[in-house]
Order: C-alpha cells, then structure tokens, then sequence
C-alpha cells in the first residue's frame, strides 16, 4: 500500500503543479475560445487530484497537501511560463508541461495498482494526451502564417 500512496502523491503532485502553471498562464491569453479550453483543462486537472485523493483516502493514506512543488518550477518548462506573454507564448510554456504530465501518467499505466485504480490513471492519462493534443493544434493555427 505504501508504494501505491507513494505513486499516487506523485501523480496528485503532478496536477496540483499543473493547476499552478494553467493559473500562471491564463491570464496571459486573449483568444476567448482558447483560455475556456484551457479553464476546462484546469479543471481536468482539479478533477484529477480529488480523484487521486480520494483513493489515499480509502487506502487509509494521507494525501499530499495541495501546494506546489517550487523544486518543479526550476524545469525549463516552468522557467519559460515566467516569460511568457500572449496566447502563443502561453500555449508554448503549457506544452512543455503538458508533455512531462502526460508522459508520466503514460507510465504510470503500466505501475502496479488495483484494476478500480488502474482505470482510473487511464482515463486521467487520456485527459493529459488531450490537452497536448489540443494546445499543439491551436499552436499549428497560430503558428501558420495568413496568405
């Protein structure tokens, strides 16, 4: 049980850093559309930390508090959101992130956990793959010059 805690705190740390990096950057963007998708996303992510908090819970576990993790800001993909402007600059810094959270709940599909568990990791690394997917299109838009 102590080793699923430990990965559990892990994933739920990953979100709440998510949460922090998706409040940093919101702001920053102008496109109506796209910062209510990326509020959605946030969401997602609040989603997933009382998901995971909730299995610590019922494991008799204490989940991690909800603060972020400022060892985690030090990566090159925090250090850019502190630069960022601008809608484009935002979804920049965000897929850096995104990319680190959604490989790592690709991963953690493959650790140990009970199915109910298992499921669960699954359907939150579907989210993490969706979020990438989204940001990356609406960077190819931007990106793309008019002609």
């Amino acid at each position: 049980m102590k080793e699923i805690a430990k990965n559990l705190s892990l994933l739920i740390q990953l979100d709440v850093d998510a949460v922090y990096s998706y409040d940093q950057v919101i702001k920053e963007v102008d496109d109506p559309v796209i910062r209510d998708q990326l509020n959605m996303y946030r969401r997602d992510h609040m989603r997933h930390i009382d998901e995971l908090s909730r299995i610590m819970a019922s494991l008799g576990e204490t989940p991690i508090k909800r603060m972020p993790d400022f060892k985690g800001f030090l990566t090159p993909g925090f250090m850019t959101l502190l630069n960022l402007t601008g809608t484009e600059g935002a979804l920049r810094g965000l897929e850096s992130n995104e990319k680190v959270a959604s490989k790592i709940y690709h991963d953690a599909r493959s650790w140990y956990m009970p199915p109910e568990i298992k499921d669960l990791i699954e359907k939150h690394s579907n989210d993490e793959y969706e979020h990438v997917r989204y940001i990356q299109e609406r960077l190819g838009v931007i990106s793309t010059p008019i002609r």
